[in-house]
């Protein structure tokens, strides 16, 4: 068994998806193991990771928006030391998650034709964030 880890540092530009899935990949073969699990682990709380489609925009955009609508800004929260949107992307980032399990078969991640790995961004501003990636296998 082998074990392999890195954190990318991501610079966000504000509320919005990053994919990341060439990032995965890219650190996958680096690693030269084959058969594995991947775990991707999102070091923020206001901030999230998701597998979703990553050939129609508009899937990222109904995705935010919806989000939007589930937990939107305003005065309703105790919780806003650092504005508007502070809470609200608390929120977001519980409902979507700070944690992936990707299997990892003949040096691939596997993942669906059209699935890609992202990194949500919740908050309005720009914000740099970690996301620690770590294969175990062989």
């Amino acid at each position: 068994m082998r074990q392999a880890s890195d954190t990318l540092s991501i610079r966000t530009s504000g509320r919005g998806l990053t994919e990341l899935t060439d990032d995965v990949r890219a650190f996958i073969a680096r690693s030269g193991i084959e058969s594995a699990l991947l775990t991707v682990f999102c070091r923020h709380t206001s901030a999230s990771l998701l597998i979703t489609e990553n050939a129609a925009g508009a899937v990222k955009s109904d995705l935010l928006r919806w989000l939007d609508r589930v937990a939107p800004e305003g005065p309703d929260y105790d919780h806003d030391c650092e504005g508007p949107d502070d809470m609200p992307a608390h929120l977001k980032q519980v409902l979507t998650g700070t944690t992936l399990s990707i299997p990892v078969l003949a040096g691939m991640p596997v993942l669906g034709t059209w699935q890609g790995v992202f990194l949500t961004e919740h908050r309005a501003a720009p914000h740099a964030r970690e996301i620690v990636l770590h294969l175990l296998g062989e």
